[in-house]
């Protein structure tokens, strides 16, 4: 079998490694020259570069891939096409529906599962692993994955897996950015909404538009909001059945009422499909915080809050939380300037010190210029490395409360390892 993969974005190249190691053949194509190919589990490949560098193109054994060009003749010889999701509901990805070309189609074992998907703005990874221990502890065979920003392998990897695995359960973290291509590509039996928080404005816009987009995708649907969420009548409306959660209210090792709704989230869920309450009960007592989300470890005399905290509502949610002496923030990519209003929130709560480091991106003179803009009299410290990091900790950790957060999932795990290790020692 043999698939095209256009677009070469975090999904488009998680799809190109899960079918890879599904033993499909690839072609891939990416318009953009300059596309990032780190993450591509690639074979050695010869590369052939063409009219200048204006395009290139990169074979291997089982797998070919052009950057500057499509090759059509190439995607019509494919049994199947994986589309980036923000390319879907435009005009080539409604040809490929029309034509049942699409992977989820031709690949569609995944259907036939009972099918959860998580949605939100924040949340989503916590509640979609809360969800799997309880039902995993209940005996049930669950597949879990979905949107590659939270640290799964991507939709097009479930697709494949469910289509070789033997599974009860179909656990799908869905991205708030392509609701309308996962409600193609699954059937969901339920869905549950963590909450509405102000990201990804840079394609939504408008609070409205991301409402409206969460309305579509609830149509027809058994849905499970929170008993205090906006739009829960628009909602209601859409939906086939709409079920209120609660905080949760018995032991839980994670910190934060945000969490006692996450772990409300996923005991609603489990409820509803008859899952024992004492076993939810033990399930939710045993759980740990998931990697690079927030966790505390104490260093000396100060609580040290490690966690991404990539958006403003994020951020403010822990920081109602705690009085915090110092912030350290990642920053972002240099197109997501969006989503520096998390230093506005920093600097409503008015820390003595602010640290910045690179998260995605080193965006560290645009991250300066915000908090000077807003006028912030604290202290405001640049660090690059991981040490440097560490060093400030170490010299804080006298204090009452640290928090390290803000942008850069992959950098705020190896600071989170190197802060469990310390607090382990001492």
């Amino acid at each position: 079998m043999k698939a095209a993969v256009i677009g070469l974005g975090v999904e488009g190249k998680k799809a190109v490694n899960s079918l890879l190691k599904h033993g499909w053949d690839v072609y891939a194509t990416d318009l953009n020259i300059n596309v990032d190919l780190d993450g591509l589990d690639l074979p050695i490949l010869s590369m052939n570069m063409i009219d200048d560098k204006q395009t290139v193109s990169i074979v291997g054994e089982n797998i070919t891939v052009d950057l500057g060009f499509t090759n059509s003749y190439a995607i019509e010889d494919c049994d199947a096409i994986a589309i980036s999701p923000s390319m879907f509901g435009g005009s080539f990805a409604n040809r490929l529906l029309e034509d049942g070309e699409l992977l989820s189609d031709v690949v569609d074992k995944h259907k036939e599962l009972f099918t959860i998907g998580i949605t939100g703005t924040n949340g989503k990874t916590t509640t979609v692993h809360m969800i799997k221990t309880i039902l995993e502890n209940a005996g049930r065979k669950v597949l879990v994955g979905g949107n590659g920003g939270g640290g799964f392998s991507g939709y097009y990897d479930l697709i494949l897996e469910a289509n070789e695995g033997d599974y009860d359960v179909l656990l799908v973290e869905v991205c708030d950015m392509t609701l309308d291509f996962a409600n193609y590509c699954f059937d969901f039996d339920m869905v549950g909404l963590t909450n509405i928080g102000n990201d990804h404005m840079d394609v939504h816009k408008t609070i409205a538009n991301y409402k409206n987009s969460l309305v579509r995708f609830f149509t027809g649907k058994t849905i499970f909001t929170a008993f205090n969420q906006d739009f829960n009548t628009d909602f209601k409306e859409a939906s086939s059945q709409c079920i209120p959660y609660f905080e949760y209210q018995d032991e839980l090792q994670l910190v934060g009422k945000f969490n006692l709704l996450n772990a409300g989230l996923a005991t609603a869920i489990c409820r509803e499909i008859k899952v024992p309450k004492d076993v939810i009960r033990q399930a939710l007592a045993d759980f740990h915080a998931v990697e690079g989300r927030l966790d505390v470890y104490k260093i000396n005399d100060a609580e040290v809050y490690v966690g991404k905290t990539d958006n403003s509502d994020a951020l403010a949610s822990v920081l109602a939380e705690k009085d915090f002496y110092a912030l350290f923030i990642g920053t972002p990519r240099h197109n997501e300037t969006h989503r520096l209003d998390i230093l506005d929130v920093a600097v409503k709560y008015n820390p003595e010190v602010i640290v910045l480091f690179p998260g995605l991106d080193d965006t560290l003179d645009i991250a300066i210029y915000r908090l000077n803009s807003l006028g912030y009299m604290g202290n405001i410290i640049t660090v690059s490395t991981l040490d440097q990091i560490i060093e400030l900790v170490a010299e804080y950790s006298h204090e009452d409360a640290i928090l390290i957060g803000g942008n850069g999932q992959d950098t705020i795990i190896k600071i989170q390892e190197r802060i469990k290790l310390i607090s382990e020692k001492l």
